[in-house]
């Protein structure tokens, strides 16, 4: 068969052979669409089987299987090679019926596609269909045993796999690599090293299957002895080696090291290699040297979507969240499709900076890219939601979530617990348990924060026993941390500090803070004291227990000993945090301090707050100066509480936003009473819902009502 080319000027025929057009059609087929590529295969009156296989490959490779099937079904008699490309087509595509049926439909089956129906019906989830398709071959070679053994591993059937392995005929490397992988990914450390020490031939893939395998195990240090006696044993590293070395050096933030990897990898030429960059540039940003992890960034030319996200993420941990977000900015200008991986970290830093309208523009690329029902991109949404104050929006993507896993759980059921929805919380877990997902330490630490806030004693009682005594979770400082608070909002002082008396390990300061904290709410100095004694002897420099127990002798009129306390805290160098409240508007975050004037709209704000204060009074609101923790005058405690610095807060987003939108304001102290009974008449006199983050929980205030009923 040949092309002809008619040159015009002489009249000859130049003949072109099809095999040179094609192979030229074939290197340009990023250029030239496949619907030409057809079209001019369709003026040949013969396609020879090469021909065929081009077409059909490059269907495939470019997504159209329809296309593909279409010009198989004009094929007249289609030899394996082709059935096998189409079912292998099929299956990427996880339309594993099509393929089952066309391989059913094969005259001659041969290894080959036998192979590749088995590792199809892997591919596509389905476990049974391959174990049957393993049991019927006529015949099976080396490629056969460790198809079936990967997707056994897979699925964590590790028991099956492990008998299979050793019934193999033969094994090769590649089979006891894939056996060492497995183990790995089932958390089988010690068979993994056992079958490594066994092994007849390594390879380089071997090794760096060890390195990577114990570092993603938490065992870093034994990784880094393999790494040696690979080097010990003359086996030149490859560029994935090298880069699991690096994510081991990160996890220990072992820097000496790290840099003495990365001299290894600029002699070797590997310092290119974008794989290499991305583990570098997370290497340094571990350790805390983000400028240098930066410069890396800068010196590579060649950047995809791993570079790109190991920066973005590097700046996030680094709590440089404005750069992470700006790197991010910089993905979607130059078109580089951010993944799952980049999203996430994108909304986490979202998160950090509270800025939740960045975090909905996230979303959208997320909804955009089809990524938005991934599981690790849902799981950051609804932290990303419910952290910045909309529980709702949290509670929303949850529900759209076709898969959880317990981390999706876990997520909102904190984040219920932390707006004060307790009741939401307990019937989230109800669902959990019949959706049979395993509850695990963290869902215990939410359910019991739920009813610390929410006042269930009772089932918080039931929780703490249940969990400890039928689901065998180990008990830590945090879970009695949390019990302690329970009881202690509750007021049973006495019981919480016999709980934490006979605890079976030794209370950290966590756990005598909760008691303390308890104490000064309900106004205890015997046990605020002995609580705050146990706490300073093992945190000398703890400013939150010399604050707690100062406000309490303030707040009982004890002055004398609030002087000795704030003596004593000068003498030592301890310093006061201040309190302080921040609002974020229009991406930009504004701070405030009890009595500022330093915020360029303070003379509004003060006259927005003064007509607040006239209409509060109208409702009956009186200040209650035992909050004002200051030995003033009552007309000097009156002022000084009304412009506490949430207040001052609240101002400012009055006069800065739409009518009837939602305020949102953090905090980082424990807001106080009269405050918490002033916002509610003023989300009553705007007709707004006010939403304040303090130190301890969200709350939604709405019509001169909070969600937290007066209990927090």
């Amino acid at each position: 068969m040949r092309i002809v080319r008619a040159n015009l000027r002489t009249s000859k025929i130049l003949p072109l052979s099809f095999e040179f057009s094609l192979s030229v059609l074939r290197t340009s087929s990023s250029l030239i669409s496949s619907n030409l590529y057809v079209c001019l295969s369709k003026n040949f009156s013969v396609l020879t089987t090469p021909s065929y296989n081009s077409l059909l490959s490059l269907h495939l490779r470019n997504g159209r299987i329809d296309e593909a099937r279409s010009l198989f079904n004009k094929i007249s008699s289609p030899g394996v090679s082709l059935y096998t490309m189409m079912i292998a087509g099929y299956a990427e595509k996880g339309r594993l019926d099509d393929a089952l049926i066309l391989f059913d439909e094969m005259p001659v089956k041969d290894l080959i596609s036998w192979n590749s129906m088995l590792k199809g019906c892997l591919n596509c989830g389905d476990l049974s269909m391959a174990w049957n398709m393993f049991d019927k071959m006529p015949e099976r070679n080396v490629v056969s045993w460790t198809t079936i053994i990967d997707g056994l591993l897979e699925f964590g059937r590790v028991e099956i796999a492990e008998r299979l392995f050793w019934e193999m005929p033969t094994r090769d490397v590649a089979a006891w690599n894939s056996m060492i992988h497995g183990y790995f990914s089932n958390g089988r450390v010690e068979d993994a090293f056992e079958l490594f020490e066994k092994m007849p031939l390594r390879n380089v893939i071997s090794w760096t299957s060890m390195i990577g395998g114990l570092g993603q195990n938490g065992k870093s240090f034994e990784a880094l002895l393999i790494f040696q006696k690979m080097l010990t044993s003359f086996v030149k590293p490859t560029p994935s080696t090298l880069a699991c070395v690096l994510t081991v050096c990160a996890n220990m933030c072992a820097l000496f090291l790290g840099v003495q990897i990365h001299g290894l990898i600029v002699k070797t030429g590997y310092c290119f290699d974008e794989y290499i960059s991305a583990s570098l540039i997370t290497f340094y940003a571990n350790c805390k040297l983000i400028e240098n992890a930066s410069d890396i960034f800068n010196d590579n030319l060649r950047r995809n979507v791993v570079v790109w996200t190991a920066l973005l993420t590097g700046y996030g941990l680094n709590c440089k969240h404005e750069n992470a977000l700006q790197v991010f900015k910089g993905m979607m200008r130059i078109c580089v499709i951010p993944n799952q991986s980049s999203l996430t970290s994108a909304l986490n830093s979202c998160c950090g900076l509270e800025a939740v309208d960045r975090g909905r523009e996230v979303h959208t690329v997320a909804h955009k890219l089809g990524l938005e029902n991934d599981i690790f991109v849902s799981n950051s949404l609804v932290v990303m939601y419910t952290k910045c104050g909309y529980i709702y929006d949290g509670v929303a993507v949850f529900t759209r979530m076709s898969i959880k896993n317990v981390v999706s759980w876990n997520s909102i059921i904190v984040g219920c617990a932390q707006h004060g929805f307790g009741m939401w919380a307990l019937t989230l877990f109800a669902q959990m348990i019949r959706a049979r997902v395993d509850a695990d330490e963290i869902t215990l630490v939410g359910l019991l924060s739920a009813c610390s806030h929410s006042g269930m004693l009772t089932k918080g009682r039931c929780f703490f026993k249940h969990f400890g005594e039928n689901l065998c979770i180990e008990m830590t400082d945090e879970h009695y941390a949390s019990m302690v608070d329970l009881l202690g909002r509750c007021g049973r002082l006495e019981e919480a500090e016999a709980l934490i008396l006979n605890m079976p390990i030794k209370a950290n300061y966590m756990v005598w803070l909760a008691l303390l904290s308890s104490s000064t709410k309900h106004y205890n100095v015997d046990v605020a004291e002995r609580a705050a004694k146990c706490l300073l002897d093992q945190q000398p420099n703890c400013s939150a227990a010399y604050i707690l127990l100062s406000n309490l002798y303030a707040s009982t009129g004890k002055w004398n000993e609030v002087s000795r306390v704030r003596k004593k805290m000068k003498d030592d160098g301890i310093l006061k945090q201040p309190g302080s409240s921040w609002i974020t508007i229009k991406g930009v975050r504004h701070d405030f301090l009890s009595g500022d004037r330093s915020h360029p709209l303070s003379r509004k704000i003060y006259q927005k707050l003064e007509w607040l204060g006239g209409k509060l009074k109208e409702l009956g609101y009186v200040p209650d100066p035992k909050f004002s923790l200051h030995d003033v005058e009552t007309e000097q405690k009156e002022e000084m509480l009304s412009y506490h610095s949430e207040r001052l807060a609240i101002g400012f987003g009055l006069i800065s936003t739409v009518e009837g939108s939602t305020i949102t304001v953090m905090k980082n102290l424990r807001v106080c009473g009269d405050c918490h009974n002033a916002i509610k008449l003023i989300a009553k006199v705007v007709g707004r819902e006010i939403v304040v983050r303090d130190s301890s929980r969200f709350h939604h205030f709405h019509s001169g009502t909070c969600s937290c009923g007066d209990y927090w």
